[in-house]
């Protein structure tokens, strides 16, 4: 499989190393000030490059006719713009806060602990996020993830960055930069005698490269708007 990368960075490269370990080819190189080789020879596109060029990569890939992965977040508010884009194009998009295979598990787990914690008055939840200091969002994408698993299925009705208000139905997220952290998220719920708390955390950047390369392997040759859930059939 011929693959572009859109965005060089330290996620980039990895993203190449371990698709050529795959056996794949890098048929594409979109880096900040260069570009290298031929994005229509691409069979898909991997996106993580910055929030300020996100959208433009994935409509690029897409007027290409090139099916295309998205790892970047911070770009939200742009989704549905996205989306529609794609099926205008009949192309495919998958959007991902979060790669990992296991955060992808654990998203599942948020919702299932929080439909059993609904009913629970007596427990407040919150969520931290712990990242490196090199990222340029705040919260990150899979903690914001992880708090629209436990809106779903809960009575909150949002999240706040750090404490900044007293609305009882707002999830609060703590989001920490220390230098060398991948990733760690914690949910915890917390009453005046316990605490449950349930928690992710990265090794390294080689789960989410991985995931994104499943991904990329997995959206080729189909049409649509995707998730990992559908990647991992979850």
């Amino acid at each position: 499989m011929n693959i572009a990368l859109l965005g060089y960075g330290k996620m980039g490269q990895i993203i190449e190393r371990i698709s050529i370990e795959r056996g794949h080819t890098i048929a594409y190189i979109k880096k900040s000030n260069e570009i290298i080789g031929d994005l229509s020879k691409a069979d898909v596109a991997i996106d993580f490059s910055v929030p300020s060029v996100a959208v433009e990569n994935v409509k690029l890939a897409l007027d290409f006719g090139v099916p295309v992965v998205c790892g970047t977040t911070g770009w939200l508010e742009y989704y549905d713009e996205v989306v529609k884009y794609c099926k205008e194009k009949n192309g495919a998009f998958l959007y991902g806060s979060n790669f990992s295979l296991g955060v992808n598990v654990f998203f599942e787990l948020n919702k299932y602990l929080a439909k059993m914690m609904s009913s629970l008055n007596e427990y407040k939840v919150s969520i931290q996020e712990i990242h490196h200091t090199q990222k340029l969002d705040a919260p990150s994408g899979t903690a914001i993830t992880l708090a629209e698993g436990i809106i779903e299925n809960t009575n909150y009705d949002s999240w706040i960055l750090e404490k900044t208000t007293t609305n009882p139905k707002s999830i609060v997220i703590d989001a920490v930069r220390e230098d060398k952290v991948p990733g760690t998220h914690s949910i915890y719920y917390d009453s005046e005698i316990d605490q449950i708390e349930i928690k992710h955390t990265a090794h390294s950047r080689e789960g989410f490269a991985l995931g994104a390369v499943v991904a990329a392997e997995w959206i080729k040759g189909k049409q649509g708007v995707f998730s990992m859930k559908d990647v991992l059939n979850l």
